[in-house]
Parts: structure tokens; sequence; C-alpha cells
């Protein structure tokens, strides 16, 4: 099939029956903005684009390499050196040659974080694990502008969902980052992501994971699982309808363990629970 004979109407056709035609029309004329295209965000825009969304802001300054050929949606032999940005934009303009994408090369910058973020539906947090700061900003700039925002994690193998909606709780409410030092930043944001610890209870060998030199393990069963949760929030998000499990409030399925737990922090990082969990993964990282 040549270009101009693709349709936006027969593409997505198959969509019709879960959303209605209206719907899905507001999904064309919609905006997701999406940091970081490596595991997690680039699946989130390919998905995205075979789900009909018409619009597209996304950044990342990095290429693909082989390490990135365990779990990344763009990484092939072919694609090795090739700024992820241009590779991902390219595979989903296959999907839909219509699509009106954004691209912020140099990644997201607190000099481009409003461009980034104009006309924005619903963001989408595909950042890498130890960007901590920039996520902060940008979720803390979602809060300041009234834009929905949706975390998932790829832990193990499986997905963890933390939504931030406007007029509940922000994301520094519930992870508390500000004033930490790096490494108690990173085991925060991991305890917060998942309250549940399911991954825990089946890493093979825990001296893979070191927050403070940057480095974890990853699975493309967790990326995969991700994308189709995140989805499904962005869809919810965007046609209003569907119940928003929003923070503190989370969900964490593990296809290893045959598990879906729904999880409840209130107060976020000063739960007495969620304080507790701190202490036990810090000694048990620190162990390995």
């Amino acid at each position: 099939m040549t270009s101009s004979a693709w349709s936006y109407e027969a593409a997505f056709s198959r969509n019709l029956g879960w959303v209605t035609e209206a719907e899905q029309e507001r999904l064309r004329r919609s905006r997701v903005c999406i940091a970081g295209l490596g595991g997690v965000g680039g699946i989130y825009l390919l998905t995205l684009a075979r789900l009909g969304i018409g619009a597209f802001s996304v950044a990342d300054f990095d290429t693909f390499s082989v390490a990135n050929f365990n779990r990344q949606a763009g990484a092939t032999v072919s694609t090795i050196d090739r700024p992820k940005l241009e590779v991902m934009a390219e595979m989903a303009r296959e999907i839909n040659p219509e699509l009106d994408i954004r691209t912020f090369d140099r990644g997201l910058t607190p000099d481009n974080i409003d461009a980034f973020l104009a006309d924005a539906d619903v963001y989408l947090d595909g950042l890498d694990f130890f960007a901590l700061d920039m996520r902060q900003a940008v979720f803390a700039k979602c809060t300041e502008r009234g834009i929905a925002s949706t975390t998932v994690a790829p832990l193990g193998m499986g997905a963890a969902l933390l939504n931030f909606v406007p007029h509940g709780m922000s994301f520094e409410q519930y992870f508390g980052l500000s004033g930490q030092t790096e490494e108690r930043q990173a085991l925060r944001f991991l305890v917060g992501l998942s309250p549940a610890m399911l991954q825990m209870g089946y890493l093979a060998d825990p001296s893979r994971v070191n927050l403070a030199e940057r480095r974890g393990p990853s699975t493309i069963i967790s990326v995969q699982l991700c994308s189709g949760v995140a989805a499904a929030q962005v869809l919810k998000l965007i046609l209003r309808r569907g119940e928003i499990v929003a923070a503190p409030w989370g969900l964490h399925f593990d296809a290893y363990r045959n598990r879906l737990k729904r999880t409840w922090r209130p107060g976020g990082h000063r739960n007495p629970m969620q304080r507790l969990l701190m202490a036990i993964a810090e000694r048990r990282l620190k162990a390995a």
C-alpha cells in the first residue's frame, strides 16, 4: 500500500467497538508527551500510534547501542549509533504518516520543558530511571499546568503504575525526593514505584543492582507489560471514562509471580510502611 492509499479511518477501524467513532476522533486530536524513547518510552510511542493518537511531543538525546537490544523497540543492528529520536519517529510515521510529532533532540531540559508540554493532554514518563532531577522538574511542571501524568515502572517481569492527576497528590508529595542525596532519591523512587515489591522475591542476582553506580537489570517482558498498562491510562485520561487509579493508590502486576496488587500509601514517602520498606530495601541492596 502506498502512503496515498493510507487512511486514518481504515488504519484504526479495528479499534472501533472498544471506542466509539467520536472517541477515536478525540484520540486523533490528542497530544501525548513522552520524555525518553529508550525502553518504555519507545514502545509507548508505537503503541499509542497504533491506538490512533494523532500528535506527540517526544524528547531524547541518546543513540542506540548493543546494550539496548534486550528491551528497546528501536534497537536493531541497522540502528546502532543512530539517534533514538530519529529512529522512533520514523517507525511511528510508518504506522501513521499523518502524525504531528514535535521532536526535542537535546532531550528534556529546563530550557525546553514548557515548549515540550505545550498543548499536552497527557504526559508519559519514559525517562531513564536515574534521571531524577529532570523527572522531578517535569512532574512539577505538569502539576503546575494541570496536566495528568503517568509513570509505569518496568520491574522484573512486571509493571507498576502510578497516575498523578490535577488536584490529586503530586509526584513530590508522594516520593519526597527534594533535598535527598542521589542514592536516597533512587531508593525512594524505587520503593515508591513498587510498594508491593513483587519483583524482589525472584531477583536471581542482587549484585546486578547498584543504585550508586546507576545500574540495574531489565527485561522486555516488563517493558511490553508497561506499554499496555500505560496506553490504557492514556485512553482513559483522554476519553474521561473508566476508573483512574491515582496516587497514593497504585497497581503492580507481576507476570512471573502471577499476582496483581492494588497498593495504597496515604502520605506517600511519609507512610510508616513505606519508611519500613525503604529501610529493608536499603539493607538488602547494600548486602548484595
